[in-house]
């Protein structure tokens, strides 16, 4: 199994290599090291390998360059503009210090030093011209680094030019960093020489693809099934260019014919991908429903008490949220809407260290509820629905765009199986299935008063909402037990003489299954 991250937080990808072998295949995940070091561990019965990928191809040429005509005293890209800023900031606090050592000598008696005072005011005064020059060579070499974006007419007519020459190839001159990927996992995968690759995501497509073929051209029958996590065309570009998207998107399209199989995360995403790809069949569907049966009940990793970490009582309103923190998930509309519902807590279940959640914290402080907003870091995949389930309601504030409308996300899942009420934002697919299962209530994206109605309807009444979840086989059906046997059926077709029942203490009857894998912080979605 391929994946571009570092596993310890993609739940997708640990369930699938956990339950592929405990079906009885061999599995290795591959998924890129956070660290730049090998590292190597066990889930389940499978093996997890993070490989270290170097990164020279990610910058574009251009960023080695020095803008002489339009930036003439920018620094050259080298780090020598961080390098100086941080000299002169340096030499400021030095001043300081000697300053405070001037004023405690004074008031101690001592003898008075008026040269050393003079110099230090000069050294003062050329700290800060110099702090001033930094500050302009530094200003004009971002704008020199960064000025390329969306609208900069040469990188239009650059995209332009490799797409009406190489057509999908272009993304070997729009995107080159792609290649990153390959040279790191590449060879690890061709030592491996797996009977079938399990490539995650629009990344490892090509990775998984160019094994693949590799391996066919050597006489091994390698089969490929690619697992297409968001639909391409609608994701927001990653990196702040024009080039991004039309390149990963040209990527994918290159290397999609190679699939042997085509799994996804949802019906609606699976339409799209057999259009936008002109597939012979529809993909599977395997949806990221949580894997309760992966909870390895050991006394030594108990569930975290939510409750307890927010320091509230059981009496007290409870709204969570669990996953990624981005701008278009919302939460600003959860601490926005806070005023207007007194009493009432957030938990935002999270990683903390993101730029995003410290501009959050940020904000909540200035409106004054820092004691009613809990930032929490992740649990372990296995412990989250338990952990959530100490809440009220479990919150989805996503903002409108084409990924959004398509999917029933995890956090979705993992809320149903901590039969919370949940209080949802009006993209599509989600709104739809709340509205007909009736476990919570939908709100217009964005709108905060909307957002407190909601809010207010599902806590006067939460256990109506609750027991939507009793209804026979709802539950059931969205388990990853469930999701699991769909996958094991696509890799079955694929190689319809597998090994037979996991053996627990020898891995000689397994076959071996690549996988890329990525970071997993877990409870991240």
């Amino acid at each position: 199994m391929l994946v571009d991250n570092g596993v310890n937080g993609d739940s997708r990808v640990q369930k699938q290599a956990r339950s592929a072998a405990d079906a009885g295949w061999d599995v290795t995940l591959l998924g890129r090291s956070p660290t730049g070091a090998p590292q190597s561990w066990r889930l389940g019965a499978a093996l997890v390998r993070l490989l270290p990928m170097p990164e020279p191809l990610f910058r574009k040429r251009h960023q080695f360059r020095r803008a002489w005509l339009r930036w003439p005293l920018a620094y050259p890209p080298t780090g020598i503009a961080e390098h100086r800023a941080q000299q002169v900031a340096a030499w400021q606090a030095d001043l300081r210090v000697r300053g405070a050592l001037l004023d405690l000598d004074a008031r101690s008696g001592r003898r008075p030093r008026p040269m050393a005072q003079r110099w230090r005011r000069i050294q003062l005064v050329l700290a800060r011209l110099l702090g001033y020059w930094v500050w302009v060579r530094t200003k004009m070499h971002n704008r020199a680094q960064h000025a390329r974006r969306y609208r900069n007419p040469w990188d239009r007519a650059y995209t332009w030019f490799w797409q009406s020459v190489h057509g999908d190839g272009a993304w070997r001159r729009l995107e080159p960093g792609l290649w990153d990927y390959e040279l790191a996992y590449g060879p690890v995968l061709d030592e491996l020489a797996p009977d079938l690759i399990h490539a995650n995501d629009f990344r490892m497509l090509g990775v998984g693809a160019r094994a693949a073929i590799r391996g066919r051209a050597a006489g091994r029958p390698v089969k490929l099934v690619w697992d297409a996590h968001e639909f391409l065309p609608g994701i927001r570009p990653w990196q702040p260019n024009i080039r991004w998207l039309p390149a990963h998107r040209a990527h994918e399209r290159e290397y999609a014919p190679y699939a042997d199989a085509v799994v996804t995360v949802s019906d609606a995403l699976a339409e799209l991908l057999r259009a936008e790809h002109h597939l012979a069949e529809t993909p599977a569907v395997v949806l990221n429903a949580p894997a309760v049966e992966h909870d390895p009940g050991s006394p030594d990793q108990p569930v975290p008490d939510l409750r307890q970490l927010c320091g509230v009582g059981a009496d007290v309103p409870l709204l969570v949220y669990s996953g990624s923190a981005a701008e278009p998930r919302g939460l600003r509309t959860m601490v926005d809407a806070l005023p207007e519902l007194p009493g009432v807590h957030v938990a935002l279940v999270v990683n903390p260290a993101l730029r995003y959640v410290e501009k959050l914290v940020a904000h909540v402080g200035r409106l004054g509820l820092t004691d009613r907003v809990h930032v929490l870091p992740y649990v372990e995949h296995w412990q989250v629905v338990p952990f959530l389930a100490a809440a009220d309601v479990g919150v989805i504030p996503i903002h409108h765009w084409p990924n959004h409308e398509i999917a029933l996300i995890t956090k979705f899942f993992e809320y149903a199986h901590a039969r919370l009420p949940v209080v949802v934002s009006d993209v599509r697919t989600m709104a739809e299935t709340v509205r007909s299962t009736g476990q919570g209530e939908v709100f217009r994206a964005e709108d905060v008063a909307d957002y407190v109605r909601a809010v207010r309807t599902v806590l006067a009444d939460r256990e109506r909402y609750r027991a939507a979840y009793d209804r026979p086989g709802l539950l059931a059906g969205w388990t990853w037990a469930a999701q699991a046997e769909i996958l094991d059926a696509v890799y079955r077709r694929l190689l319809p003489d597998p090994a037979g029942p996991p053996d627990q203490t020898s891995g000689a009857d397994r076959v071996p299954v690549s996988a890329v894998a990525g970071s997993t912080r877990v409870g991240q979605r």
